[in-house]
Formats: structure tokens, sequence, C-alpha cells
């Protein structure tokens, strides 16, 4: 493959100025706004139908929109005479007594319908798995931290953390802007997100320090953009199969999965542009040299060989 030779650092600083409004303005969504919390967080109720004929989701979820249930969940499981429904706690409404009305209220829209179960989620469990589920990623990021610090030197330690941090906070952010229910399954993407763009940043990582053990007479920058530019095919190859892939459960692989394949389709896309610009970049933030990864070599003269203390 023909090598390609952009000159990827010299756009480092509209690449930072990106970044950094990314950054703000997820923040500023997300805690202001804040995110839209499915069922598995807020508490509330899941109700299993079965129909003696195929039914429509969608027809179904508008019908109980229009006799008061809002912000449910409609999908199938099995076949297309099964339904789940997801409904968060309504207004007004008992809790305990949710699942029983939402069936009442299909049984007068549809003949034949059967109910399955009726559970409901407390909000107590909702809660404690919000709290476990931000543990989960701020132990990811110091556990990527710490392997980033042993296998490289703390400047790939600070660079990779930031284009984790960078990419976790990315698809909050635009999940926080169009209002996109946050579940646990988005919650799994965002920790595959985390694991997938460290792949391609240690990959990134490991080619530029070898060309600065291997590179004498270049600067920094120049080291950085060949290495860039050697593994780009290799990223992009890797990025647009697994992108592919997303797309495929996002179109077709129903609502089950569809927060899931969402989550991790941008942050693929994020992730492949975190570990071009934010990790190199922040290399030259924290003025990484030539010498900062040289493997330092023994001193002969404290331990001459063949001699013994």
């Amino acid at each position: 493959m023909r090598q390609t030779n952009f000159d990827f650092m010299g756009k480092r600083k509209i690449a930072a100025g990106i970044s950094a409004f990314i950054l703000i303005f997820s923040l500023f969504e997300i805690f202001y706004n804040g995110l839209t919390l499915g069922l598995d967080f807020t508490g509330g109720t899941l109700v299993e139908l079965g129909f003696e004929q195929e039914v429509d989701a969608d027809q179904l979820r508008n019908e109980l929109v229009a006799n008061g249930f809002a912000n449910g969940t409609v999908q199938y499981f099995g076949s297309n005479q099964d339904v789940l429904i997801r409904m968060p706690p309504q207004g007004g409404i008992e809790q305990a007594t949710l699942g029983d009305r939402i069936f009442a209220s299909v049984q007068e829209q549809h003949e034949g319908v059967s109910l399955r179960q009726s559970n409901f989620v407390g909000p107590a469990v909702g809660e404690e798995l919000a709290e476990d589920g931000g543990l989960a990623l701020l132990a990811a990021l110091i556990v990527v931290m710490l392997y980033i610090l042993f296998r490289f030197t703390k400047q790939f330690a600070i660079g990779a953390v930031a284009a984790l941090a960078h990419d976790v906070f990315a698809v909050l952010g635009i999940f926080a802007i169009f209002h996109l229910t946050f579940d646990l399954t988005v919650l799994a993407a965002l920790l595959a997100v985390i694991g997938y763009s460290l792949n391609d940043t240690i990959v990134v990582s490991d080619r530029i320090r070898e060309n600065f053990r291997k590179i004498r007479k270049r600067t920094p920058v120049e080291v950085i953009n060949e290495s860039l530019n050697q593994t780009l095919g290799r990223t992009l190859v890797t990025s647009l199969t697994t992108l592919f892939v997303l797309l495929a459960l996002l179109f077709a692989g129903g609502e089950a999965i569809r927060g899931f394949a969402l989550a991790l389709s941008i942050g693929v896309v994020v992730g492949t542009y975190s570990s071009i610009y934010v990790s190199a970049n922040m290399l030259l933030a924290l003025n990484i040299t030539r010498e900062d990864l040289l493997v330092p070599e023994p001193d002969k003269d404290d331990n001459p060989e063949g001699s013994y203390p």
C-alpha cells in the first residue's frame, strides 16, 4: 500500500480548537440539560405481551402515547407477535399498577392479546446501576492510564487518557444534545469505545516511539507526521470495517440494540479522530523528545564485565 504524506500536525491547532469545542459543548449539555436516562437507571415497568397476529411496533408505541403513556420503548423479541414494552414512571399513576394499566390500554386496541409478565424496577435499583456504571468508566480510565504509563512514558499515558476522555464525553454529549435514551446497552457501548480507542491509540503510540528511536535528524512534528501516515492505512481499514458492521446493526438490528450500535458508531468515528489528533497533539504539548524514549544503557563503569562486588 502506498504511504500517504499528509501534514496532520500542521493542522494541530485547528484540531485542538475543534476538540476543545466538542468537550466544552458536550460538558455543557451533559450538566445543563442532563442525559435522558432509560428504564435501567430511572426505574419503571417492563411488560411482556403476546399477540395472536403480527403487530406493528411503531403503531403500538403511538397508541400508547395517545393513551397517556409517554417515553416508552416497544420492541419485538422472538417474533413479531411477541412484544416487550419498557415504560418509565408516569406522573399521576401509581407505579405498582402501571403494568396493568398498559395491558388494559393495549387490550382496548387489539383483540387476543395476552399478558406474559409485568415487572416493576424500583428507583433504588436504577440509582445503584447508575453509580456502578460511573465507577466502571472511571476505573477503566485509571487502569488504561497505568497500563500506558508502564508500557510507554507519562506523556503517552496523559495523551491516551485525554483521547479516551474526549471520546467518552463526545458520545455522552451527542446523547444529551439529541435527548437519546441512555441505558445499560449504551453504557456497555461506552466501555467498548474505550477499548476500541485504546487499541488504536496504542498502535499509533508504538509507531511514534519506534520512529523517535530510529529517526535522529527530524523534529518531533516531522516524526509524529511520519508515524501517523504509516499507520493511517491500518487505522482507516479497521475503522471502516467496524463501522460498516455497526451501521448494519443500527439499521437492521432492531430497537433492542439500537442505542448500543449508535453509541459505538459515534465512538468509532470520534476514536479514529482522537487517535490521530488528540493523543499525538498532547505529546507535542508535553514537549516530548527523542531522549524521553531512548532505552537507558547500563553503566559499565559501575559494574565492569567480569567484576564482582
